[in-house]
Parts: C-alpha cells; sequence; structure tokens
C-alpha cells in the first residue's frame, strides 16, 4: 500500500546496474507486534535486522501489518498480521516468520494493501488474497479469501500497486485498470462508485508505472509525465490546492518523472536526473524537507542529484542513493527509520554505514531493505519496462543496458 513493494524487480524506471544479480538477504525494522519482521517474535527492532539466514529474498512489500515477498526462486512468502486471509496460508492465524505461500515457483511480483494482497506470475496471471470488504481483490464481489485467486483469465498483467482499500494494475499493453474502494475517486475512473471488478482507467495505452497511498493514486506515462488523483486533502496530489480528484491530472508540465510512490499522505517522487521530490501532509517531516509544513505542489529534498529509489510509509520515507546508501526520514515511534532510536526525523538521515543496498519498501510502521552481494556501482536509468528475468537474459546477450 503506502510504501508498495521493493523497486526491483517491480517495474520502475530505475533498477540496478547489470553487474548487480545477486542478493544478500533481507533485513526488517520498526513496528513487529504481529510479526510483520517476519523475525519469529514480536519484538520491536529500531535498527535493521536479517529475516532468517537465507540471501535469495528477491522482492518484498509492506501492508498495513503484513509482508509478501518473493524469493530469486519463484516462491512467495508472507508473513505478520492474518486476520482476513491476506498472508494466502488458507487460514486466518497470524505467522512471525516467513511461511510459503502454496508450493509454486512462477511469482515475479507483489504489492500488500491495508490487509490485502496481490502477486503476478510470470505467465503475466494476476492473482489476489485477503480483505474483500470494498471490492479490493477484483473478482467480481465482496467474499474475503484467503488463499490466491486468479483475477480474471488474462494473461498481460505486468505491474500492481494497492492503496488501503484499493488496487491499482498496468497491462503488458499499457492500459490502467483499477478497482475497490473509491469514495475519494482513487479509481480515477471519474466517479467515486466502488468496484469490485477491473475497471479501464481512459483508454490511453501508455502507462509506465502505478503507485498509492493510502486513498491516493500517482502514474508514470511513458512520455515521463506524472498523473495523480483521488483525495487530496493534504495536498498529496500535488496539483496546488486540497481538492479531490476522481479523473488523472497531470501534476505540473515536466516529463522528466521516472517512478513515484505514495505515503499515508505525502507523496514521493524521483526525476531522470536523479533529484528527489516530496508533497503533501508534511506530518512528523515525512517530506524530508527539514520542516513539518505541508506542500501542495512538489518540492525538492535537498540539492543531490543522486537519489535512486524510495518508499512511503504511514508518515516516514526510506529512499536508496546511486552510491548504495540508505536514508528515512518522518515519524519514528517504533523505530521505523531504523535509525536505533525513536526520535523523529524531518531530513533524510543515513541508516547504518552500508554502501551496497539495493532495493527497499515500507509498510504502515515498519521498513524493509534487500542489499546487494557486492557494492552496487551505480543505477542505470532506462526507459521500458524489465522484469528481472529479462535483465539477466540481456546481461547474458550482451544487451544491456539498453
Amino acid at each position: 500500500m503506502f510504501g508498495g513493494s521493493i523497486v526491483k524487480p517491480g517495474f520502475s524506471s530505475l533498477v540496478a546496474s547489470p553487474a548487480i544479480v545477486d542478493y544478500e538477504g533481507l533485513y526488517s525494522w520498526g513496528r513487529n507486534n504481529y510479526g510483520q519482521l517476519g523475525l519469529g517474535y514480536t519484538t520491536y527492532r529500531s535498527s535493521p535486522v536479517q529475516v532468517g539466514a537465507l540471501t535469495n529474498w528477491l522482492q518484498a512489500a509492506g501492508g498495513y501489518l503484513h509482508t509478501v515477498a518473493i524469493k530469486t526462486d519463484g516462491t512467495l512468502w508472507s508473513w505478520g498480521y492474518n486476520n482476513a486471509g491476506q498472508l494466502g496460508l488458507d487460514n486466518t492465524t497470524n505467522r512471525s516468520s516467513p511461511v510459503q505461500v502454496g508450493a509454486l515457483t512462477t511469482w515475479a511480483s507483489t504489492a500488500c494493501g491495508r490487509d490485502h494482497t496481490l502477486a503476478i506470475k510470470t505467465d503475466g496471471t494476476l492473482w489476489s488474497w485477503g480483505e474483500n470488504n470494498n471490492g479490493q481483490l477484483g473478482l467480481g464481489g465482496t467474499t474475503d479469501r484467503s488463499s490466491p485467486v486468479q483475477v480474471g483469465a488474462l494473461t498481460t498483467w505486468r505491474q500492481t500497486a494497492c492503496g488501503e482499500r484499493f488496487t491499482l494494475a498496468i497491462k503488458t499493453n499499457g492500459t490502467l485498470w483499477s478497482w475497490g474502494l473509491n469514495i475519494n475517486g482513487e479509481l480515477g475512473i471519474g466517479d467515486t462508485s466502488s468496484r469490485s471488478s477491473p475497471v479501464q482507467v481512459g483508454a490511453l495505452t501508455n502507462w509506465l508505472q502505478a503507485a498509492c497511498g493510502y486513498n491516493h493514486t500517482l502514474a508514470i506515462k511513458t512520455d515521463g509525465t506524472l498523473w495523480s488523483w483521488g483525495a487530496g486533502s493534504a495536498g498529496q496530489l500535488g496539483l496546488g490546492d486540497t481538492d479531490g480528484r476522481s479523473s488523472p491530472v497531470q501534476v505540473g508540465a515536466l516529463t522528466t518523472w521516472a517512478s513515484t510512490a505514495g505515503g499515508l499522505a505525502h507523496t514521493l517522487a524521483i526525476k531522470t536526473d536523479g533529484t528527489l521530490w516530496s508533497w503533501g501532509g508534511n506530518y512528523f517531516g515525512a517530506l524530508g524537507l527539514g520542516n513539518t509544513t505541508e506542500r501542495l505542489s512538489p518540492v525538492q529534498v535537498g540539492a543531490l542529484t543522486t537519489w535512486a529509489s524510495t518508499a512511503g510509509g504511514a508518515y516516514h520515507t526510506v529512499a536508496i542513493k546511486t552510491d548504495g546508501t540508505l536514508w528515512s526520514w518522518g515519524y519514528n515511534n517504533n523505530g521505523q527509520l531504523g535509525l536505533g532510536d525513536t526520535t523523529n526525523r524531518s531530513s533524510p538521515v543515513q541508516v547504518g554505514a552500508l554502501t551496497n543496498w539495493l532495493q527497499t519498501a515500507a509498510g504502515n510502521t515498519q521498513s524493509f531493505a534487500i542489499p546487494a552481494a557486492v557494492t552496487p556501482p551505480e543505477y542505470t536509468q532506462y526507459t521500458g519496462i524489465w522484469t528481472l528475468p529479462q535483465v539477466n537474459a540481456a546481461v547474458e546477450a550482451g544487451t544491456w543496458p539498453a
């Protein structure tokens, strides 16, 4: 949800240098009352702690109180709160350590809402499970599901993102689709009626990436333009006001946006020049601007041009620079900044001293990160949609970067 999933191998416009194809474990920190950190217990942690001893984690996504992750072997794992079956384990039992979801080895990417989960397989099929009271599973009804259920019969899904109780997804043809709760117009379909099955957002075929906040939506087109819709009460749409929108509206006129992420009521975005921008609610300094003043339009975070990826939690933000360092700021009551304390920060602070962080993600009040096996020498900007298998194949063929 707010925070979404770790950048690679989701379909962001930033991926690591082709030299980086190995990972070095999954780390978590922050709130852990339901075991959402996956550490086998429920003690909160204010510094990064490795999840088990395995080093083959590929991607992780954080929900409100649950976590889902994929390993390099294509297996899917989950842990944390499970009241609505959001762990996909065919029950509603909470788990404090990773448990495999089924036996398949064909999972490619995943995303979490408040209490629902989406995942895409390597064959392009889309699956959902968990809470469904507003149709956020896209299955044509409102019945909760405790095991993965396929959304329709299509094999053309390539990216998905979750808000609190709604879902967005992009097909391989560049069309954007949405379903679930829509009381704030977060589905972008021009009204406020909820939907329990996928509905196309407009008729365009050039959507590149979608991201969700609590009840607002962001999306980038292949031309580098940024669009927003849904709730705008804190200025999280970046449109210069606090009005909501029920259809996509362009944020400014720039064509240089590379990736975006949503928090509960704040938004982050990185441009192709490596600058980081934020706007919306600035509770506890979530925007990283050195203060707690709400912003209605994008404001640059510092002057650096070395930001590679970012993710938003409820009131906190985590981000990685091109030198492989990890940074965080905002609310820190549960140690979600990973700085060894519970003191809030309104400007970016480095998490530890490592320089090999490759990916990061955030849940409500928890954070995750995956380091690379070696220090990333650089990040490569690219245009187009790639999955990790495609990257590896291109590396072997000598055609990466594109």
